[in-house]
């Protein structure tokens, strides 16, 4: 794939979308390539994870240990959080066909919110909004699911 293309498939993913043109450039020119053979593991559940990946080609599978794998395909930002925070994986990941994947270290994105202001910005409205949906939801499915037992 090209840099053109790559800017143009990480501009479709909210987070990366909220980035400015130079910044995602950055992110797509310093981001490692990495190609996968089916069956290969991307990464593992419970590995200390270190950034992101995002699926430019093939299909991957998310197994998180209930029964219930699930299969994704581009594009696709895998680790969103990772790329903020130390975390966890909470899931196996596996190369169901040759795949193709941009590695996104956590440095690397946290260097490019530091570099470029307006992009921080933009992706902390972001993340704040997503917390504040996330919040009602939960209020609100709490309020679905929880008997008032104060009558």
């Amino acid at each position: 794939m090209s840099l053109d293309s790559d800017l143009r498939e990480l501009a479709r993913i909210p987070l990366f979308g909220a980035l400015e043109y130079e910044a995602r450039r950055l992110l797509a020119f310093s981001a490692e390539t990495r190609i996968l053979r089916r069956d290969d593991i991307l990464f593992r559940k419970a590995e200390a994870s270190d950034g992101g990946y995002f699926l430019l080609a093939g299909e991957l599978e998310i197994d998180g240990g209930d029964g219930l794998a699930r299969k994704i395909r581009p594009p696709t930002l895998i680790g969103e959080l990772a790329l903020i925070t130390d975390t966890q994986r909470p899931a196996t990941v596996i190369a169901k066909s040759p795949s193709t994947v941009l590695k996104i270290p956590r440095q690397l994105f946290q260097r490019i919110l530091k570099e470029h202001p307006r992009s921080a910005m933009q992706t902390r409205t972001l993340i704040e909004t997503r917390l504040t949906a996330f919040a009602r939801d939960l209020g609100d499915a709490r309020n679905r699911n929880f008997l008032d037992v104060t009558t």
